[in-house]
C-alpha cells in the first residue's frame, strides 16, 4: 500500500471492488443465457435449412415431372390428341431392347430389332393416323307441334271427364199482350264423358351407356318426349275414337260446305267461305290448319300484275288469313283444311303430364344390367262445340 494515498481514496477502491465482484456475477448470468438463446436459433435455423433442403428437392421433383409431361405434350402437337406414328428412327431410340442393351456388361455384338413398316389404323400397326373428331349427334328432323296450343287445355285427377252440354236452347220469346199468358221456354242438356288415354313408349339401354354418355341420356329423354307429342297431335286431329284412339277434332268437324254460291274461286275463296260457316254458326273462327304445302301453294299466289298476294317472296310474311292466325304443320293432311273456333270447341285435358321414366323391373334386365326407358302421358279431349269446327278439302288448286 502506497503510503501517501490519502484515506478515502482507499475507501472508494474498495468499495469499488466489492461493486465489480458483484456485477461480473450479474454479468455471468446474463451471457449464460444469451449463449442459450443463441444455441436456440442455431437449431432452429438449422432445422429451417433441412426443411428447406427437403422443399427444394420436391421441387425439383416435380420440375422434373412437369418437364416430362410438357416433352410428351410437345411429342403430341401439344394437345390432348395421340401422338402422330413414330419414325424408325424414334422407335429405335425408345426401343426397351437398345435400353437393354445398353445396361448389358457383357453384350453381343449384334442388336437385333423388329421394326413397323405397315401404316394403317390398326392397333399392331406403325399407329393410328389420325383420330376422329367426334360432333354432335345428328338428330332426325322434328316438326313444329302446334295444335295443342289451339285448345285450351286442363289439369284433371280422374280417369274420365263428364261435362253437360246443352241441346236445347230457349225459343224465341213471343210478343205477350196484357193480362195473356207467357209463353213457356225450355232448355236441355246432356251429360257426356269423355275418357283419358294413354300415349306410350318404351326402348331398352344399358346402365353403363347411360351413365358413361350423359349426353345420350338427355337425348334419348328428350326423342322420348317429342315421340308422344307426335302421337299427340295426330290423335288431337285424326283420332278415331276406337279402342284406346282419342276421338278427334277432323272426325267430329262440321263437313265444309259453301254457305253462298261462289264459283271459279280459289283455295283463298274455299277458307274464306269456311270462315264464313263458322261465323253463321255463331261461333267465329279463331284459327287456321293447313298442310305447308297448301300454305305454300296460297303463298305463291298472283294478281294479274304478277305480284304476290299475300306478300313479294323477300318479306318475311306471317302465316295469316283474313286476320286469321295460320297453323301450318303436316299433321294435316295435304289438301285438306280446318277452320274453327278452337278455343270454344274443344277442351285437352291433361290426366299425367309427359314423363320418363327408367326401370329394371322388366324380365331380365336387372340381372343384365339393361333398364326400360319409359315415356307416357295420359290426356282427354272433348269436342264440345262441334259446329265450331268446318274441315273440308280444296276442290280447286290455288
Amino acid at each position: 500500500m502506497n503510503m501517501h494515498t490519502p484515506p478515502g481514496l482507499l475507501a472508494a477502491r474498495a468499495a469499488g471492488r466489492i461493486l465489480r465482484t458483484k456485477d461480473s456475477v450479474g454479468i455471468d448470468g446474463l451471457m449464460r443465457a444469451v449463449e442459450d438463446n443463441h444455441r436456440a436459433v442455431d437449431a432452429r435455423l438449422k432445422s429451417i435449412e433441412t426443411h428447406g433442403e427437403k422443399s427444394v428437392e420436391t421441387i425439383g421433383g416435380l420440375d422434373a415431372r412437369m418437364l416430362e409431361i410438357e416433352q410428351k405434350m410437345a411429342r403430341r402437337g401439344g394437345s390432348g390428341e395421340p401422338a402422330a406414328p413414330q419414325t424408325w428412327g424414334q422407335q429405335f431410340v425408345d426401343a426397351p431392347e437398345l435400353k437393354d442393351f445398353a445396361a448389358q456388361t457383357t453384350r453381343p455384338g449384334r442388336l437385333r430389332m423388329q421394326m413397323k413398316t405397315t401404316l394403317t389404323l390398326a392397333d399392331n400397326s406403325a399407329g393410328a393416323l389420325s383420330r376422329p373428331t367426334r360432333d354432335e349427334a345428328v338428330l332426325l328432323p322434328r316438326r313444329n307441334l302446334t295444335v295443342r296450343d289451339l285448345l285450351p287445355v286442363l289439369r284433371v285427377n280422374s280417369g274420365s271427364v263428364e261435362y253437360p252440354r246443352q241441346t236445347i236452347r230457349p225459343g224465341a220469346p213471343g210478343m205477350v199482350a196484357e193480362t195473356t199468358v207467357k209463353p213457356e221456354a225450355e232448355m236441355a242438356f246432356e251429360l257426356l264423358s269423355t275418357p283419358t288415354r294413354v300415349i306410350a313408349h318404351w326402348i331398352p339401354a344399358s346402365r353403363q351407356v347411360l351413365e358413361d354418355t350423359p349426353q345420350l341420356a338427355g337425348m334419348i329423354d328428350g326423342e322420348m318426349r317429342y315421340g308422344l307429342a307426335l302421337k299427340e297431335e295426330q290423335q288431337l286431329l285424326y283420332g278415331d275414337g276406337t279402342g284406346q284412339n282419342l276421338l278427334g277434332m277432323v272426325p267430329q268437324a262440321t263437313p265444309y260446305a259453301a254457305p253462298v254460291a261462289f264459283t271459279g274461286g280459289t283455295s283463298l275463296d274455299t277458307i274464306a267461305l269456311a270462315i264464313l260457316q263458322t261465323s253463321l254458326a255463331d261461333l267465329p273462327a279463331d284459327g287456321i290448319v293447313l298442310h305447308p304445302s297448301d300454305w305454300m301453294l296460297m303463298r305463291l299466289l298472283k294478281n294479274s300484275d304478277g305480284d304476290y298476294v299475300l306478300g313479294p317472296p323477300g318479306s318475311n310474311v306471317v302465316p295469316q288469313l283474313f286476320g286469321l292466325p295460320v297453323v301450318p304443320t303436316t299433321a294435316m293432311a295435304a289438301g285438306e283444311f280446318l277452320v274453327g273456333n278452337f278455343r270454344a270447341a274443344g277442351t285437352i285435358y291433361d290426366r299425367w303430364e309427359p314423363r320418363v321414366e327408367v326401370a329394371t323391373e322388366h324380365a331380365d334386365f336387372f340381372v343384365r344390367n339393361l333398364v326400360a326407358i319409359l315415356a307416357e302421358e295420359r290426356i282427354g279431349l272433348a269436342v264440345k262445340q262441334p259446329k265450331a269446327l268446318v274441315h273440308g278439302e280444296f276442290a280447286t288448286t290455288p
